[in-house]
């Protein structure tokens, strides 16, 4: 195996997490200079700075051929299975995190929606670009939805977001330092992603596996970091709601900005995969869905959820790298995990929502 491929590729890990770092730490400033609502700058402008590797990664991918578009697809989808399984598991098991009611209400259908909607464009086999054209305009009705919404939270919540990203600072230094953050940030992203995604391609010709595995894996688990920071600090620093709002955000925007960047840039559009069809995409679907029962649960992620979460996350893996490898131990799994585990985890959570929406019929409402 070539050093130097093995070099970049970590290198490019590492400018992107910078990036992405510069990027956030930039805009979010800017815009509470601006006077934009740091609810808002939370909801949007943090929850697409933690997803600017994803995108500078796909569009660099699709740039470069067939074998990056396969890589672009398998970002996209492995960085929202990661979200869910690996980011929000991990941070509930520091520390559990509380889930807001707008969040089981709004933005966990949407993201449900979008996740059926990207399923059904990628039936045919190609994500083409009108699909794309979809996909990015649903990010601006996301973004006015999340400015609606921002003007119905409680002022704790206000506050809690304010406490994150601070006071606004108007002056000329300030702003200039936090337009060179913004181009700085752009920049390291733009390097990163080519060093990344060469990489990525070569590790796949020469260990033997599609870009589609590469680009589920060790790409998506590298361009989720900037999640995992910025999650796992939020829960941590106890701003339990920005760790469930920055992983359901980011989760929306790589569907509709950065699949739907990719879907519009690529000649053709993004081919699916039959495999990815048949099981990834339909995993990344499942993730989102099981979060209802425990998001509703008590209205936290509780630890035992989130070491669940990553079990998920460690079997998924596996279960990829088994049958890139096409190993004798690939049936015995499946068969381990349809028949036993999946069914009771599914009882196991269907009990626990039971009692928690019977708790609640039988707690009377609070009188104003």
């Amino acid at each position: 195996m070539n050093a130097l491929t093995i070099v970049l590729f970590v290198a490019g890990i590492g400018l992107l997490i910078g990036g992405a770092e510069a990027l956030i730490r930039g805009a979010s400033r800017l815009a509470v200079a601006l006077g934009i609502s740091p609810l808002i700058v939370g909801l949007t402008v943090v929850a697409f700075g933690t997803s600017s590797p994803e995108l500078a990664v796909t569009i660099m991918a699709v740039r470069s051929g067939a074998a990056g578009a396969d890589v672009a697809l398998g970002n996209v989808v492995g960085s929202n299975i990661a979200n869910v399984l690996l980011i929000l598991g991990l941070s509930a098991v520091v520390v559990p995190l509380s889930v807001a009611a707008q969040i089981v209400r709004k933005d966990l259908p949407l993201l449900i929606i979008v996740s059926f909607i990207v399923y059904l464009f990628a039936l045919d086999g190609v994500i083409n670009r009108l699909e794309g054209v979809i996909l990015t305009a649903g990010v601006i009705g996301y973004t006015i939805f999340a400015i609606i919404a921002s003007r119905r939270e409680s002022a704790s919540i206000q506050a809690e977001y304010g406490e994150v990203y601070g006071p606004p600072h108007r002056g000329i230094r300030e702003t200039f330092i936090n337009l060179v953050l913004i181009g700085g940030g752009l920049g390291l992203l733009t390097l990163g992603s080519r060093w990344l995604v060469d990489g990525a391609v070569e590790f796949a010709r020469l260990l033997g596996v599609s870009e589609l595995i590469i680009g589920l894996t060790i790409v998506a688990v590298g361009t989720s970091l900037p999640e995992i920071a910025a999650s796992v600090l939020a829960g941590v620093r106890g701003e339990r709601d920005i760790a469930v709002g920055n992983i359901i955000g980011s989760c929306l925007f790589n569907l509709l900005a950065v699949l739907g960047t990719g879907s519009v840039i690529a000649p053709g559009g993004i081919a699916v995969p039959e495999n990815a069809l048949a099981f990834d995409l339909p995993v990344m679907i499942a993730t989102s869905i099981v979060c209802l029962p425990i998001f509703i649960n008590g209205g936290e992620v509780k630890r035992w959820e989130g070491a669940l979460f990553l079990a998920y996350y460690v079997a998924y893996t596996a279960y990829l790298l088994l049958a890139a490898m096409r190993h004798a131990l690939l049936q015995l799994f499946g068969i381990a995990m349809i028949g036993f585990v999946i069914p009771l985890t599914i009882i196991t959570l269907s009990v626990v929502l039971l009692r928690e929406l019977r708790n609640r019929r039988l707690v009377p409402p609070e009188r104003p």
